[in-house]
Order: structure tokens, then sequence, then C-alpha cells
């Protein structure tokens, strides 16, 4: 690869949630390894077992860290078996993940895509990783080595065109009408889909369905009634449904992985 400029920074996203020291023990080995580290917890309350939470998330927020950032992902149920580690490159980042579809929205167009050399480990110190924590002991030490450019992912991976695929279906796309899925729940209740604004931009007067609701677009929540559902495209660029001032999903009984449809005539010219 061209010569990597490491930024120093590094995001984590996990399902390990809040309760127990686990992504605190990556942060200190990290750390360890590399003082000057600037570690950004992105999300580590991605759903247990549900990589393409946490692939959707880093594929929508990288854009917003310097170029020479490293993002490591765990979202392993896979951990400990023959699975491997994928490491890509994509303007001017580094994504290490587990092999499990978890980056499959980022490797379709990135620049480089590798597997983890196990055997470059032993360099590192790192000859007997535990079978249950690769996090702590393969994901935050290599980390920390590319973020402080000691290293580059030449020296730790080769390229491959063999990697698993995503769990998700891309929308499906005709010329009134988009068909997509809930990716993932906010904290609000709010229920974000993988539909990009760019598959319905062109539509006029569209309506979402969702849940046996037919559901109107708004430019924002302040232009519903308390009470009242809505649809909109949210701030990463996706639509979403929301209801004023209460949760959507509650709501509408819905959960992640739940069909959402989005129609409209196109516009003329």
């Amino acid at each position: 690869m061209d010569k990597w400029n490491a930024s120093g920074v590094i995001t984590m996203t996990t399902d390990f949630g809040h309760k127990g020291p686990f992504a605190a023990v990556m942060t200190g080995v990290i750390i360890k390894r590399f003082p000057a580290a600037r570690i950004i917890d992105l999300a580590h309350d991605i759903p247990a077992h549900w990589p393409p939470e946490a692939g959707f998330w880093i594929s929508r927020s990288y854009g917003y860290f310097p170029e020479g950032t490293v993002h490591i992902a765990i979202v392993d149920p896979g951990v400990g078996t023959e699975r491997d580690i994928i490491i890509a490159v994509r303007d001017g980042h580094v994504f290490m993940a587990p092999d499990n579809g978890l980056l499959d929205p980022l490797l379709g167009e990135a620049d480089r895509v590798c597997k983890l050399d196990l055997s470059s480990l032993s360099r590192f110190g790192l000859d007997d990783p535990s079978l249950t924590f690769h996090g702590r002991d393969i994901f935050a030490p290599l980390a920390a080595e590319l973020a402080a450019g000691r290293i580059s992912v030449d020296e730790i991976a080769s390229d491959t065109s063999d990697w698993t695929p995503g769990w998700l279906d891309e929308p499906e796309v005709s010329a009134d009408k988009v068909l997509g899925i809930v990716v993932t729940i906010d904290a609000f209740g709010n229920l974000i889909t993988n539909i990009d604004a760019s598959l319905v931009e062109g539509m006029q007067d569209p309506i979402v369905e969702l849940g046996g609701h037919r559901i109107e677009m708004k430019p924002t929540y302040g232009r519903a009634a308390p009470g009242d559902y809505l649809a909109l495209i949210n701030s990463f660029g996706v639509v979403e449904i929301a209801r004023a001032e209460e949760s959507a999903a509650d709501g509408l009984g819905c959960e992640r992985g739940a069909p959402v449809i989005v129609s409209g005539n196109p516009s003329a010219g």
C-alpha cells in the first residue's frame, strides 16, 4: 500500500455493552503499547451477535474521522474458530474486523481487502491469544501498532478477493418503489433503515410503509405533532421512521429486520 500516514486515532465498535471490563481492557492494551493513542468509543451497544449494525454504523461514520484512523470492530460469534480477520483500506482509513460479513458495506469500494496473516502475530508477542477474546489479544495490539505508524497493513496481511458476504441484502429498487429493512433502533425508538437518501430523492410525495402503517415523509421531527408518526432522511443520510416525542419502535411493534417500503411517483425530468 502507499505510505501509511497514521493519525494516532483508533475507533472501537463492539457488542460488549457496558457491563464488565471488556471494552476498557482493550483500551488499556492499546494505551500500554501506544500511550499517545486517541481512542474513540464509536459504539459498544451493538446488539449481541448482530454484525450488520456494526458495519452500518462504521460505514456511515468513518468519514467524520481524520485519514489515518484505525477502526476496529468486534461483533464476533465465531471467535476462536477458523474464521479469518479482515483488514481493509479505504479512503486513507484502515478497518479491522472478523470475516463474518461485518465490513460488507465498505468492502465493495475498498482500496484493498486483506486477511490477517496469523504467523505475523509472534513478532508482537502475540503467540498465545485467548480463544474467546481476540479483541484484547489481537485487535487491540495490532490497532495500537498501526495507529502509532510502526507497521503497515502489508506487514501483517495479504490481499484477498474472498470474504464472507454481508447478512443483509441491498435494497430492491424500481422506478417507483424501494424495498429495504430496519437495520437498527436508536435510543429514542427511531427505526433506522438501509435505504439511502439517494434512492428516494427522485420521488414525488413519497410514502413509507412499515408495520401496517403508511407514513408521510417530513423534513424533521418538529414538523409532526406529538405522537404522530413521520419518516425523514436522518443525519446519516438514510430513511428513518420516527414518532414525535415517542418511540416508533414501541408504537409500531417493529424490530430490526422489519421490511420497509418507500413508494412514490418518479419526478418528471
